[in-house]
């Protein structure tokens, strides 16, 4: 679906930078111009870069209202108060919930932890957790990765002497909740230094802070990193900054001594004799962890997070991974049914610019998912609704450079609730609101997006030949990871490529194509594969020349020796 190919050429100073880098990576040029696209303009940068450092850090302090966190936490364990730690049933609140849970209780007992379910309770605090934690006796409440805009919650808390310390990282209203602290790093006014976080990686802060405050040393914390690289790779923050320094730091942890639990799943998902990735994380690890909150209860993700018997996680994680199965069957039946309709309701989409769709028997927990799908295929920023206690209940997505939560922040008297980031955002509303909100959707949208990111386009990093993939090369590229937004994996593009003679078509319908390529610059010959790209075999196997553009791979498997393999994702013959 890939119709357009983009590159944008070094300005004349990019071009300066690169020359400056050049005099400690020489024999690697493409390198360099990588480099300058993130922003690096010296050898020391570079090399910060390639060696992510926990000194790199930033102080916890720097998020405005720590101080008063830290003070309330220190408080309510002096005078042996009840504690609550409460998240999302996302794997973002869980990992969150898991991480503050665990550490905390290396220091204090009377502390316990919640996640309410997506359909009983829905997201955030409620009225009745509040007084289920008021009739327990909790006198402080650690929310987690949500709870910026509970702002009627939090006073009634206050009302029956119930203290919130709020951790989130989605975007805040005008408006406040009457919190102790808020620890938000996109708060009006912060000037801390990665304003990105995930919500685990606020919690980490947190925990970092309490730490500092109490003279307390060690590795504990950091060795609870693992749960944090989970949380940045699942809700897709930006892989830039102190986000990357965790991420590094916490797949290293996966992949040396990680968390009982997440050793578990990394059994289940078959990845214990390999080296993990932020794709693993994404397509595998996290997938797991969220099924249990999308079709049971986001509770079983914490109590295997936090388990400290194998044996016990093991069966836990078969338990979630079972939950991942259903998943996956209903993810498949409501996208197809929801194609459907697309399909056989041709208003939907003819002259549209976004999708609004609504059946209020769909299961609640899938149709995040669904969104994605639906924007994927159509390539416009979707919405998708089901009805859930009383309220049409959804998610949406966007495509590329396009902010959804603001245009759902267009309709905000429409809705009863809303919360986000730029790419994908829940709300809820009365259904008698479905029409209008779906009209005035589309209204901004068209008014709003820009023709391109109506259009699947492909960035180019760079113009590269086979030769230039050297060893040295694919050592430094290797030092690129972990990869995310703002760091995306380096897209090459070679021009003139030729199939050796043994290209051929694979997959159960012959749709992917096999790939087995030489370039006139060496000859050297490089394994490639293009999936559902089938319709180009006939010019490849006929032996006439095409561009390719791809990422490089490492094969990881023990027959193919770590060999470089080239993952297509878009070709374009000379007459496209």
């Amino acid at each position: 679906m890939i119709s357009k190919w983009n590159y944008l050429p070094l300005t004349t100073e990019q071009q300066r930078l690169e020359t400056e880098l050049a005099s400690k990576y020489a024999k690697c040029h493409p390198i360099n111009e990588l480099l300058v696209q993130r922003g690096i303009s010296s050898v020391d940068e570079a090399e910060r870069f390639f060696h992510p450092s926990l000194k790199d850090l930033h102080d916890p302090f720097l998020m405005p209202d720590m101080d008063k966190a830290v003070n309330r936490l220190n408080k309510a364990m002096g005078s042996k108060e009840k504690i609550m730690v409460f998240g999302d049933y996302d794997v973002d609140g869980t990992t969150s919930v898991a991480l503050v849970y665990k550490y905390l209780q290396n220091f204090y007992s009377n502390i316990e932890y919640y996640i309410p379910t997506r359909y009983d309770e829905g997201y955030g605090i409620s009225l009745k957790t509040i007084d289920e934690a008021n009739a327990a006796g909790v006198k402080l409440i650690i929310i987690l990765d949500c709870g910026i805009k509970a702002i009627e919650e939090i006073k009634y808390a206050a009302s029956l002497g119930i203290d919130f310390i709020i951790c989130d990282h989605h975007v805040p209203d005008d408006e406040l909740p009457p919190a102790v602290a808020i620890l938000n790093p996109k708060l009006e006014g912060s000037t801390y230094p990665c304003p990105h976080l995930s919500g685990c990686g606020v919690g980490f802060k947190f925990m970092q802070a309490f730490a500092m405050s109490n003279g307390i040393t060690g590795n504990d914390l950091e060795n609870m990193l693992d749960l944090v690289a989970v949380s940045i790779a699942a809700d897709i923050v930006p892989m830039v900054g102190e986000n990357r320094v965790l991420a590094y730091w916490g797949l290293k942890r996966i992949n040396s001594n990680p968390n009982v639990g997440l050793r578990a799943i990394i059994k289940i998902c078959q990845l214990s004799n390999r080296e993990i990735t932020i794709s693993d994380v994404i397509f595998k690890i996290g997938p797991r962890i969220n099924a249990s909150g999308r079709m049971q209860s986001g509770r079983e993700a914490v109590e295997l997070l936090v388990s400290r018997d194998f044996a016990d996680a093991y069966q836990k994680a078969k338990n979630i991974d079972q939950y991942n199965k259903d998943r996956k069957e209903l993810d498949k039946r409501i996208t197809d049914e929801a194609n459907n309709i697309i399909e056989t309701h041709s208003h939907l989409l003819t002259g549209k610019k976004s999708i609004v769709i609504y059946n209020k028997d769909w299961h609640k927990g899938i149709i995040g998912i669904v969104a994605s799908r639906l924007t994927e295929l159509y390539y416009k920023p979707s919405v998708v609704l089901t009805l859930s206690n009383g309220l049409a209940t959804g998610s949406s997505r966007s495509v590329q450079g396009f902010d959804v939560y603001s245009a759902i922040d267009a309709s905000r008297d429409l809705l009863e609730n809303f919360g986000g980031h730029t790419y994908a955002v829940g709300l809820s509303m009365k259904e008698e609101n479905i029409p209008e909100f779906t009209r005035r959707f589309e209204e901004y949208v068209a008014e709003n997006i820009l023709p391109s990111q109506l259009t699947p386009q492909l960035d180019i990093d760079a113009y590269i030949t086979f030769s230039e993939i050297t060893p040295e090369f694919i050592a430094l590229l290797r030092r690129f990871n972990p990869f995310g937004p703002g760091n995306q994996k380096p897209v090459f593009c070679t021009r003139g490529v030729l199939d050796f003679g043994t290209s051929k078509l694979v997959g159960k319908h012959l749709e992917h194509v096999k790939l087995e390529l030489v370039d006139n610059t060496s000859g050297k010959v490089f394994n490639g594969i293009a999936f559902n790209m089938g319709e180009y075999f006939d010019h490849i196997h006929a032996h006439k020349p095409f561009d390719i553009c791809y990422t490089i791979e490492e094969n990881k498997h023990q027959s193919a020796a770590n060999s470089i393999q080239l993952q297509v994702k878009g070709i374009r013959i000379a007459n496209d």
